[in-house]
């Protein structure tokens, strides 16, 4: 897929990542389905790998759909009132998802962090700083069940793990979509409030998008016929 005119890796991260795990979670089941009945083997990680790359498609695909308003809207007030009350609802509702979606990205964050060696952040609600790291506070060490430690990642021994080996994958690799997604989830929401502020759009969401496709279809089918 070529990228459109102007449209840069930054505007197709979740598209770029998602049509990977895509590929990835084929080849791998393929090939455990070809292990297990044409030579009675079985590719241990190969359950774990995909319930954990199906997380990412989830998670990512909540800021992919902000970002192709493909969230479920109710539009029945907005169709009512005029442009300029359009509007104002439109960023009272972008601004409560951008509240929402920074304190998930905040509890993302401090859940993750404690398996990348990291501080997590002060504060109930919004935060106010980082912890203080204490030698009790890694968890750096946490282990996957089944998938093997990649030997390219053998850095992160050092890193993470005091110089020890990692037998399976760290956790901290594939838990990392937690603040990945809602940083991007944030990020979008960020953006659909700005293209609110210049009159780009008036709405969040287009709940009748699917109808009005359909409808454009049907009007280039009969101006064919």
């Amino acid at each position: 897929m070529h990228p459109k005119p102007g449209e840069t890796f930054i505007d197709k991260i979740e598209e770029t990542i998602i049509a990977f795990l895509l590929g990835a979670m084929t080849l791998i089941t393929f090939a455990n389905v070809i292990a297990r009945y044409g030579f009675n083997k079985n590719i241990l990680w190969a359950l774990e790998s995909t319930v954990f790359m199906f997380g990412w498609l989830v998670l990512l695909g909540t800021s992919y759909a902000v970002k192709k308003g493909a969230h479920l809207g109710v539009d029945a007030i907005i169709n009512i009132v005029s442009p300029p009350v359009q509007r104002l609802l439109g960023m009272v509702a972008i601004s409560v998802c951008i509240i929402f979606s920074f304190l998930l990205l905040k509890g993302a964050w401090d859940y993750w962090a404690n398996f990348a060696n990291l501080p997590a952040t002060t504060g109930r609600w919004f935060p106010t700083g980082f912890e203080e790291m204490r030698p009790t506070s890694y968890r750096g060490w946490y282990e996957v069940t089944d998938i093997p430690h990649p030997g390219i990642l053998g850095w992160m021994e050092g890193v993470f793990n005091e110089g020890e080996s990692y037998n399976k994958m760290p956790r901290l690799i594939p838990y990392l979509v937690l603040p990945l997604s809602m940083a991007l989830l944030l990020f979008r929401f960020i953006q659909a409030g700005w293209a609110l502020v210049t009159g780009k759009i008036d709405r969040i969401v287009a709940s009748h998008e699917v109808e009005d496709e359909i409808e454009e279809a049907r009007e280039r089918a009969g101006g064919n016929s």
